[in-house]
């Protein structure tokens, strides 16, 4: 699953560690996160959008297995 979160948190002028640390998780998950190593839980994806003040589709590209 592919993510716009990297370019969302630099649009903002926000660190990794700002954003790790206003969803409750650590630098290293966000950098995971960033790199597609890492898919979020519906929970975290739910804060992350919070944080952004969008909704979770318009951060998380879904694309179907072939």
């Amino acid at each position: 699953m592919n993510n716009r979160i990297k370019d969302l948190r630099q649009e903002k002028g926000a660190t990794q560690e700002d954003l790790a640390l206003a969803v409750g998780v650590t630098r290293q998950t966000i950098i995971s996160l960033e790199n597609g190593k890492y898919n979020a839980s519906l929970q975290l994806a739910f804060k992350i959008a919070k944080y952004f003040g969008t909704e979770i589709e318009k951060i998380f590209i879904y694309e179907e297995e072939q």
